[in-house]
């Protein structure tokens, strides 16, 4: 397949947390022209993100942390409910979002089930967010959680039917949350497999 884009150019901007890179390329339009654009792309490495749930307490595992980019966009103080997620470093999504989910809940879960794999902000953003989902019991909780170094995570239990309604009335805003409680609402995650009974 013959490539619509040539003579990529790339400026690093800045690499003191993560790399903002501006990249100028030649982008072939519908009439065969070509037209020089320029774009910028934060690059902060690929993740892995999970919703923890428990079948008997009809509950999920979601954590609450301070967010500086939602408190300088209009949240007023910068918390910011969200499922379990880290980024991937050097470990692929599995063994990542199995070490998260220790940092920051205190669980301790083996079995893991990746769902789907999603650019999350195409438009400046390169990361690759891997989904997955777990389940999990009282008996998996190893500590109490909350991360590490600098981070200060509050761990919270609570049941599925209100983390939708807190979606619906805003107090869930995160992207990933909101999009792991619906494939679990979808695939009906939460409820028991029906009984069987002799015919």
């Amino acid at each position: 397949m013959q490539s619509h884009v040539k003579n990529i150019q790339t400026e690093i901007l800045s690499d003191n947390w993560y790399v903002l890179r501006k990249i100028t390329f030649d982008m072939q339009k519908k009439d065969g022209s070509w037209q020089t654009q320029s774009r910028e792309a934060y690059d902060r490495g690929n993740g892995a993100t999970i919703l923890l749930y428990n079948k008997e307490h009809r509950s999920v595992i979601l954590t609450n942390q301070f967010r500086v980019p939602t408190y300088v966009n209009g949240n007023p103080s910068g918390m910011l409910i969200e499922a379990c997620a880290g980024l991937l470093d050097k470990d692929n999504p599995e063994d990542c979002i199995k070490r998260e989910v220790e940092e920051e809940t205190g669980y301790r879960v083996s079995d893991v089930k990746k769902i789907f794999e999603a650019y999350m902000s195409p438009g400046s953003v390169t990361e690759i967010l891997y989904f997955f989902v777990a389940e999990y019991a009282k008996d998996q909780r190893a500590h109490d959680g909350g991360g590490i170094e600098e981070e200060e995570i509050e761990v919270l239990e609570i049941k599925f039917e209100e983390a939708l309604v807190m979606v619906e009335q805003g107090a869930i805003k995160d992207a990933k949350t909101i999009m792991l409680l619906q494939y679990a609402q979808i695939h009906n995650l939460l409820n028991h497999p029906p009984v069987k009974t002799d015919a």
